[in-house]
């Protein structure tokens, strides 16, 4: 059985590709990786041989099908009809794509995801289903991820407090065997622990125990999803360096070491929600030691003379709808390297996902790093732990030092004065315009990433995307947007180990709600809130950013989260009229 169909339109690249697959070929680079062997990336096997589990997902995940088929049995038995997933980054991300391409068959349970410290994004998806029906799923591979850790405690107290001391029989956790949720399940009674390949890193889990069982929860047919997937290996298998996902990475490394290092993703109407999985398994394999491929996922579409000499696309299609044909061509006409990939039905979903995972590690070959691991993440938790020993010595968050106050919006930031030295919010922007054309390197340029630490809604994702569309439309500056904290887990490895050339926009508000995190799940007390841990969180990636030789420039809405961003709105679209 033949696979997606791919096309690749390398324009500019063609000679360095055919350069890379020869030398690939000659270095047995496929064979070597289907054998495991560490040295395709780094001498040292130091998170890259117990990291490639993923590759046996579609083979042993297959023997695991009927446990899983049995608990989901179990659970719609019990009377269970929604399942609240707890989790942060490759926790989430692949539940989520599942949950959105497929929907949820009849009889089975509704499953969402919750992967945020936003107070009212708390309240609204505890709020969402009545405690005795659902499930509540805390995923986490290391155990002690602080935000999956929180809602639990939090989910844990809510549900003794409806349902008793039977409250255990509604949690499932999806760990690695012997971490500290995998301990704390146990003390607490409950109905499964599912234990996962340790060998699998996070964002490569998809069709792991942590993709698979929220995917069968929703009633999809996870066997079919293996079997796409078990096709996928052994294509790789057999047609070496000519397997459509390896000249995918071959294209996406080749362009990053040519300056096309914004990734640009398309797809049509129900492949779409694959975006933000991309997106993660993209930044955070990729950007690190100065090197980066910037996924920009979401992005408006915009006339192909908008975009710059630092993109390439890639475009996905599910044969039973439609894409912009006439935009397509328009960049291909322009010179801009294009994939595209014909998805024949949403049941071959698994081969796509094993297609991306090997594309990303191919160009992490080409790209000389590793991509399994995650050197820069910690400098955030580290700097937002700081943050919280000053709240709990202290009592609260220390100061931001605010720059000037413009329409209700404060802004603060740490760059030269004699470099921003703005005093309006327009002024901002002029800055934010002007910084597209301040490249590092003579063939690339930078980009900007939005980073909300906001309640999700609707009208937030409206605005976000009138910025980024004003942005690109005045001057064809790569964007990025993401709600924080969810972004740390996805894309805040490329924002501090690439070659530096984003421009950090921070937006915050003030919380009008708050909730307590349990000190202990047993136990009422509580020493901080989520909303102390949300705004540690913005703090400390903005201190690791600037320590990271990062720009960074903080706007607070304070209490007015729409005016504040209508605010935002027209003063990039004044620059347009």
């Amino acid at each position: 059985m033949t696979l997606q169909y791919q096309d690749i339109a390398a324009g500019p690249l063609q000679d360095t590709m055919n350069h890379a697959m020869a030398q690939m070929r000659e270095q047995r680079i496929v064979a070597r990786i289907l054998d495991r062997d560490h040295t395709v990336w780094k001498q040292q096997p130091d998170e890259i041989a117990n990291r490639l589990g993923w590759l046996d997902s579609p083979a042993v995940m297959a023997e695991e099908v009927q446990e899983i088929d049995t608990f989901v049995g179990q659970v719609r038995s019990a009377g269970f009809t929604h399942a609240l997933l707890l989790g942060m980054g490759g926790s989430s991300l692949a539940p989520e794509v599942f949950r959105q391409v497929f929907g949820v068959a009849d009889g089975f349970l509704n499953v969402r995801v919750l992967d945020s410290t936003d107070p009212a994004a708390i309240s609204k998806s505890f709020g969402a289903s009545d405690p005795a029906s659902t499930l509540y799923v805390p995923a986490t591979k290391s155990g002690g991820t602080v935000e999956t850790l929180s809602l639990l405690k939090y989910a844990y107290r809510q549900a003794i407090d409806a349902l008793g001391p039977t409250a255990g029989d509604h949690f499932v956790a999806i760990t690695d065997p012997g971490s500290g949720l995998a301990e704390l399940a146990t003390r607490l009674d409950f109905r499964h622990i599912f234990l996962n390949d340790p060998d699998i890193g996070g964002r490569y889990s998809a069709l792991s125990m942590f993709g698979l069982v929220p995917a069968a929860l929703c009633g999809i047919d996870i066997r079919a999803l293996l079997q796409s997937a078990r096709q996928a290996v052994d294509e790789l298998t057999s047609l070496d360096v000519d397997a459509p996902s390896v000249l995918l990475g071959t294209l996406l490394g080749c362009g990053a070491l040519h300056g096309r290092d914004k990734l640009t993703l398309s797809a049509s109407p129900t492949l779409e929600p694959m975006g933000v999985w991309i997106e993660q398994l993209i930044a955070e394999s990729t950007g690190k030691q100065g090197h980066g491929i910037v996924p920009i996922e979401g992005e408006p579409l915009v006339p192909a003379t908008s975009y710059g000499a630092d993109r390439l696309f890639v475009v996905s299609q599910l044969a039973s709808e439609a894409v912009d044909e006439v935009h397509l061509q328009t960049l291909a006409d322009s010179g801009h390297p294009m994939a595209r990939i014909d998805v024949r039905s949403k049941a071959e979903l698994g081969a796509e996902l094993l297609r991306w995972e090997v594309a990303t590690v191919i160009a992490g070959h080409l790209l000389q790093i590793n991509p399994f691991d995650q050197p820069d993440v910690e400098s955030a938790k580290i700097q937002a732990r700081s943050m919280v020993s000053s709240y709990h010595e202290q009592g609260s968050l220390p100061p931001t030092p605010v720059a000037f106050t413009d329409k209700g919006i404060s802004v603060s930031t740490d760059l030269d004065p004699t470099v921003f030295s703005a005093t309006t919010i327009r002024a901002v922007f002029q800055y934010v315009l002007e910084s597209a054309s301040d490249t590092e390197a003579a063939d690339s340029s930078s980009y900007l990433a939005l980073q909300a630490y906001l309640p999700p809604s609707t009208s937030t994702n409206d605005a976000l995307l009138q910025l980024r569309q004003g942005l690109l439309r005045i001057n064809g500056q790569a964007t990025t947007a993401g709600y924080g904290p969810r972004f740390l887990h996805s894309t805040g490895q490329l924002h501090k180990g690439d070659a530096g050339k984003g421009l950090f926009v921070q937006i915050t508000c003030d919380d009008t709600m708050d909730l307590g995190i349990p000190d202990e799940a047993e136990t009422d007390s509580s020493a901080m809130s989520f909303g102390v841990l949300k705004q540690a969180q913005a703090m400390g990636d903005a201190e690791a950013l600037i320590q990271g030789g990062r720009r960074v420039i903080r706007l607070h809405l304070g209490a007015g989260i729409e005016a504040g961003l209508q605010t935002l709105c027209s003063s990039i679209d004044s620059f347009s009229k």
